[in-house]
């Protein structure tokens, strides 16, 4: 279930998406009714946007992007079981769950560096600080940073070195 991971929808956007909502063009995704029954627009993976070309050219699907033998929506336990067979075929240790992609998703965002208003509106959260609970887990970039009193100590020292103007 790359989708999820690689377009950040809920479970039931996932299985509420059309057709008509792919932007395959401009790398985006239309999420009508989300949580809320709010619409939003996230990103696309490209290397995704290949394989729902070959996805739809295959299974030909008529209305919703994933439909089920009756050509009706897929549900979302149909959703949690192939999210859970994935985790286990893959050998991960724990149980795998749908809301952990997306989780990964925003995580992995904020781990290279997209600003946390961008990744909130992606999500489609109310508030920054739903958002915000993901910068708990994205902490692999802290012995990056410099602390302001060494920046100041590195500014001072060029200038006392006459090597900053």
């Amino acid at each position: 279930m790359s989708q999820r991971y690689a377009a950040d929808a809920r479970r039931s956007e996932l299985t509420n998406i059309r057709i008509k909502d792919l932007e395959l063009d401009r790398n985006q995704l239309f999420v009508r009714g989300g949580k809320g029954k709010k619409d939003r627009v996230t990103i696309l993976s490209e290397s995704l946007i290949n394989q729902l070309l070959i996805y739809l050219e295959e299974y030909k699907p008529k209305y919703w992007l994933f439909e089920n033998m009756k050509r009706g929506k897929y549900s979302a336990q149909s959703v949690l079981n192939v999210v859970k067979k994935s985790g286990k075929m893959a050998k991960i240790s724990r149980t795998v769950t749908p809301h952990m992609l997306r989780h990964s998703f925003a995580t992995h965002l904020m781990d290279h560096g997209v600003d946390t208003r961008k990744i909130q509106v992606m999500l489609g959260h109310n508030s920054i600080k739903t958002t915000a609970r993901y910068t708990h887990v994205s902490n692999n970039d802290f012995h990056k940073i410099k602390s302001p009193l060494d920046q100041i100590q590195t500014n001072n020292n060029l200038i006392n070195n006459n090597l900053k103007q």
